[in-house]
Order: structure tokens, then sequence, then C-alpha cells
């Protein structure tokens, strides 16, 4: 039993001083007291993030798509740039990008990274991922994505969409590959609604286990949502609801375009909204409904999708700040506590914690012990809300996940190497 002693530590109920918290040799917590026994940690503790929606490859792309190419430059007109991106990737250089990338998340307090994989071709993309995770010591759900089509109708695939091709045999089998251990859980993710027809939606989930989590993208786009009523007779939302017994298990990543009562009935479902504010704000795709979504209970999280963005203070601020700018209003995502970066750090932990499928999000017994130490002097609310709003960055000093650090004083003992590999693979990739 390992302990560590936190003058200022952020539980389920709060912030709380002098905490010690007792980690079991399977990386759990065991014990969460007010005492001051143990490794003194160096600054304000967090639960530790999941960053619960990534395309590793898209972390290459970063900042290369920022050129208008069309007059009416957006989502789809961006696509087509990732697809010419994507169709040059090789696994290599796929598993450096993953790992410079997983470095990048740690040192910003994400602990775990949900990679939603939809390069199926070649087949070991997804063990390339895995191993870039367990090099750089995150917790991974891994989520091989079913792709059968290009659009509603079941329209064949286009030539420069050859590399997602999959069918719910392959998904499946893929998913009883991945070896589970502490670090791994499996999941799949249907790609979309206009990606995935109905029956092999159904076929997909049936097969799965009870547990097993399931992403879908769904209503980023309003092209994406007129389609699919004229295709199914429903939103996007609406039909998924109507047409699944929806749960926990489940993420909708983005949700942006619902109506009221589609809100409503997504927050009641219990699922888990997977919001990526840096990438929505990147490709225009438009403002989730969140103040109304979290009245009506709904749960959320965040996701880096195509990582514009490795930071999840980046996230939760931006969160918060088009909600201001809709409603010309000010400190607007708040519960227990009045303060606004508390709230979004346990709501968003917790629900990226669900849609990972893992006990972790919180410092409390028998959660993961995935901790983010701050360097700061300022304490509570006031360090946390600074993390977020401050706009200073360099504020993570330690990152532990699973009882293990795996970033000390700032660093990451394979960034170095990481970093050369990571470049030379974004070389080859844009010469």
């Amino acid at each position: 039993m390992k302990k560590f002693f936190a003058r200022d530590a952020l539980l389920p109920s709060g912030w709380a001083r002098d905490v010690t918290v007792s980690v079991g040799d399977d990386g759990n917590i065991a014990a969460v007291e007010s005492s001051t026994d143990g490794e003194r940690l160096r600054g304000p503790v967090l639960p530790g993030m999941a960053n619960l929606h990534s395309h590793a490859f898209q972390r290459g792309m970063a900042g290369l798509a920022e050129v208008r190419g069309a007059p009416d430059d957006d989502f789809w007109t961006w696509r087509e740039l990732m697809y010419r991106f994507v169709g040059r990737v090789t696994p290599e250089q796929a598993q450096a990008i993953a790992l410079e990338l997983y470095i990048e998340m740690l040192k910003h307090g994400y602990t775990a990274v949900a990679e939603f994989n939809y390069l199926n071709q070649p087949a070991q993309m997804l063990e390339c991922h895995l191993a870039a995770a367990a090099d750089a010591g995150i917790a991974m759900t891994a989520l091989p994505s079913l792709y059968r089509w290009s659009g509603f109708g079941s329209q064949p695939l286009k030539p420069r969409q050859q590399r997602f091709d999959s069918d719910v045999c392959s998904i499946v089998d893929a998913m009883k590959r991945i070896a589970r251990t502490a670090d791994v859980r499996a999941g799949v993710a249907p790609h979309s609604l206009r990606a995935v027809d109905p029956a092999a939606l159904r076929e997909l989930v049936s097969a799965l286990p009870p547990d097993a989590p399931i992403h879908i993208h769904v209503a980023e786009q309003t092209k994406e949502v007129e389609e699919c009523r004229l295709a199914l007779g429903q939103r996007p939302v609406e039909w998924l609801l109507s047409n699944f017994p929806i749960d926990e298990r489940w993420c909708f990543v983005h949700a942006t375009h619902m109506v009221e009562d589609e809100t409503r009935a997504l927050a009641r479902s219990g699922a888990v909204a997977g919001l990526c504010p840096t990438t929505e704000g990147n490709l225009g795709d438009g403002v989730f409904p969140l103040l109304e979504y979290r009245a009506a209970g709904g749960r959320y999280g965040i996701g880096g999708d195509s990582h514009v963005s490795r930071d999840p203070a980046e996230e939760l601020r931006l969160m918060e700040y088009v909600q201001r700018l809709v409603a010309r209003k000010r400190n607007l995502v708040v519960g227990q506590s009045p303060a606004v970066g508390t709230t979004l750090w346990l709501e968003a932990a917790a629900g990226g914690a669900q849609a990972m499928g893992r006990a972790m999000g919180a410092i409390a017994p028998g959660k993961r012990a995935d901790l983010v130490v701050l360097d700061t002097e300022q304490r509570g609310d006031a360090a946390v809300n600074t993390l977020i709003f401050g706009g200073t960055g360099g504020m993570v000093r330690d990152v532990m996940v699973a009882g293990r650090w795996v970033v000390e004083h700032g660093r990451h003992r394979l960034e170095e190497p990481a970093a050369q590999n990571f470049s030379q693979a974004l070389k080859a990739l844009v010469a």
C-alpha cells in the first residue's frame, strides 16, 4: 500500500484539505482519509481526465488545414483534406503520431483515451495504437469502428474511403482480439448513421457483451441531420433513441444539432454526450445546447477528436465560453460549487469515465488511482479556475496513472525520442 498526502484534493464532494490517498498494488484507490500521512504531493490534486474521443492520426494534420481551399470552406472540404492525408499514413507513422499525441495528453492531465479507430486497413493499425498507449503509459478504451458506406442509403465507399472499410464480423473479431488488461478496455464505434446502415448497427449491438462501450458520431453537421431525416424519416438522435435501448454504455459524439425534445430525451437516456469543443470550433460545427442538456440531467465528457488541442483545460474553457457568447452572460456551468472550473472538471471527469467504461474520474475508494498534481501555490477553486481560465499553461506538474507516475516535474521519460520520431513521420507525410 502506497500513501500520498495532498494539502488540497478535489474529491467528488468538492475540495478537501489535508487528505491522504492510499493506493493498492492493483493501481486502485483503497482509501481517502483526512490525515497528513504519506508522500507529499507538491500541489493541488485533481482526478485524471478521460479523453473520450480520439482519432490519433489527425494529430499529424493539426495546423495544416487552416488555409481556405474553397469559397465555402466547411467540415466537408476539411474532410477531403483529411482523406488525402490519411491515404498516405503507414502503420509505423500512425504509431509515431499516436505516441507523441498520448504523451502530450498525459502532460496536460488526460490519463485515459478512447481511440475511435476507423483506420481499418491494414488491420495492424489498431495494434499500433495499443502499442503507443502502452509505451506512453496512458490507459486506453479501444474502439474499432464499423464503416460500411459513404452515405445514407448504403452508398458504396468511394476510393478514398477504402482504408475505412469493415463489416460487422471483422469489427467484432477485432474487439475480441484486444487483450484486456488493467490498462486496456474494448468497445466498438459504429462510425455514424451515414456510414452504418440500420441492419448492420442492430447486428453489431446484438453481438456485444452487455458492458461494452458503444460510441457513435451523431448530428455533428446540419447537412447530416437533413440527409438522415430524408433517408430514415427522423433526425439522427431522435432515430437512435427510437430504435435502440440507449443507456449508460452509449456515447453520442458531438450531438451538436438537436431540437429541444431530443436534448431532453438524450439527457434522460443516461448516455454520455461526447463534446469536442476545440475540434467543433475548428470545423465550424456549431454549439452544443449544454445549459439545456445539463438542466435535464444530461451527462457529458470531453474529447480531443482531431487534436488541434491536447489540453483538457482548453476544451473546458471553450465549452464554457461558447455558452457565454450565446447567452451573453458569465459563469454559466456551475453545480454544487459556484466555481465554474471545479464544476467543469468534476462533471467532465465523471462523464468521461462512464464513456470509457472505467472506474476512474474521481478521487474515491475503488476508483483508479489517476492523479493530476498542479504546479501552483493557489488552493481549491482558485487553482482549477486558473488552470482552465488563467491562460497560463504549464500548470500540470505530475501525473499518475493507476498508481504509476508517468509525468514527473512536467516531463515524460519518452518525450524526446517520441518527438523526434513524430517529426520524421510528418516530414515524410507532408513532403
